[in-house]
């Protein structure tokens, strides 16, 4: 390979200082052909061009350092003397040479592609021309994961509920075709903020061994008339690809809340694809497809929603027990640096917190610590004077819901549907 010259090099330098100079790397591209370095020059052409792609210039000098391939032009060969009369004029040749073609823009693109790379990351449109494909792979499906039902800290009575409500038909398939278990429906999880909806979701996915799909409803509502719906429709389309699956409809209040109460036909609108889909397009439709929900306030959902073969399975999820609570502790304290913590003491002085209020607790155990700490000058570790401080000044987030509940819990126990709540109530000597 011919080596480069020095002003070569120097120009390479100059280029590299002002890579957007176009006349400049013109010049070194220019020189590079001359000396032998077609490749080389191709690559400096190509990166003027994307700098400015209608100069005549680079279009020239790329037509001719892939006109020739490397090498420059050789001089045009002298022109032979011309020869003695012939008594016949010679043939012409059969097949005469035809014109150069225009320059083949798509071989060069092809032939530098591996250098640089595309100026437009275009993406395909839908069918409608909106720039959204529409494609499954556009919905985040998490693989099966590893957390299980053994994970979640005491609440043996959610558990035990979820065995047999849920979990149990689907494990004993030989069962279920004898006494004609249907898999329809889906089953509902309510209760206070907090307590841990979405981890049991979670929970039940791993023990099914399915994907996951986690709905919000940003991800379904749209400003645009029926594109709400069109997303409804994609998520279920997405997770009967990806069976089997765990569709969790997050604060599902406000995906399907009742219909006789919204003033928005779009929100209605979007309540009866809901409907669509949980019913499924044909038999079988659902065939794998799991549907897990949520929401803090189920006397708002559209009853329509929880008739049978629907979400018909509710499950009422309370503030953390006493193992549970442990467990949270444990795990929010697990990478503190803590001293003489008396966990049982902690777990019956937290009574009636959420899962986020002990969060929120061991946040500020800690913050007194470090403050303290500051002062001082001296570091020193969390301790139960710090723990229990916290515990007495956080207050219950679970209150509020269960004021609201109690009101429901008397009127509007139609059919029985919250006579778990009224359970719970009655034990707490809130009723």
């Amino acid at each position: 390979m011919p080596v480069e010259s020095p002003l070569i090099q120097s120009l390479r330098t100059a280029v590299a200082a002002a890579p957007d100079d176009v006349p400049l790397r013109l010049h070194l591209a220019a020189l590079l052909l001359d000396a032998g370095h077609g490749d080389a020059a191709v690559a400096e052409t190509a990166v003027a061009l994307q700098h400015a792609p209608g100069d005549a210039e680079a279009r020239q000098l790329m037509a001719r350092a892939m006109g020739v391939g490397g090498p420059p032009e050789a001089a045009p060969a002298p022109e032979p003397p011309p020869a003695a009369p012939q008594e016949t004029p010679p043939a012409p040749a059969p097949d005469s040479a035809p014109a150069r073609p225009g320059f083949d823009w798509k071989a060069a693109q092809d032939q530098v592609g591996d250098v640089l790379p595309p100026r437009f990351v275009e993406a395909p449109l839908a069918v409608d021309g909106s720039g959204d494909a529409g494609d499954a792979a556009a919905w985040d499906v998490e693989k099966p994961g590893t957390v299980r039902l053994a994970d979640v800290g005491g609440m043996q009575e959610v558990k035990e509920r979820l065995e047999a409500a849920f979990l149990a038909p689907l494990r004993n398939p030989e069962l279920r075709r004898v006494y004609g278990k249907s898999l329809r429906g889906g089953l509902l999880l309510y209760g206070p903020p907090g307590c841990g909806k979405t981890f049991i979701a979670r929970a039940v996915a791993g023990e099914l061994g399915a994907a996951f799909l986690s709905v919000s409803v940003n991800d379904v509502l749209d400003m645009w008339i029926g594109n709400s719906e069109r997303n409804m429709h994609e998520i279920f389309r997405t997770a009967r690809r990806q069976a089997p699956c765990v569709v969790f409809l997050d604060e599902l209040d406000a995906l399907g809340g009742k219909r006789s109460r919204s003033q928005s036909s779009g929100m209605r609108n979007t309540v009866n694809q809901l409907l669509t889909e949980l019913d499924g397009v044909d038999a079988g439709a659902n065939e794998g497809v799991f549907v897990l929900a949520a929401t803090n306030v189920p006397w708002d959902v559209d009853i329509a929603l929880r008739r049978p073969g629907r979400l018909d399975r509710t499950l009422l999820v309370l503030p953390p027990d006493g193992p549970a609570r442990e467990a949270i502790l444990r795990y929010h304290l697990r990478e503190r640096p803590i001293e003489n913590v008396d966990l049982g003491k902690l777990v019956k002085a937290t009574d009636g917190l959420s899962g986020a209020d002990l969060a929120h607790l061991c946040e500020a155990a800690a913050e007194s610590a470090l403050l303290d700490s500051a002062r001082t000058g001296t570091v020193r570790l969390i301790g139960m004077k710090d723990l229990l401080a916290a515990a007495r000044q956080v207050v219950p987030s679970t209150e509020p819901w269960f004021a609201s509940a109690r009101n429901v819990a008397m009127y509007a126990n139609d059919g029985g549907m919250y006579d778990d709540l009224v359970a719970h109530l009655k034990k707490k000597r809130k009723l």
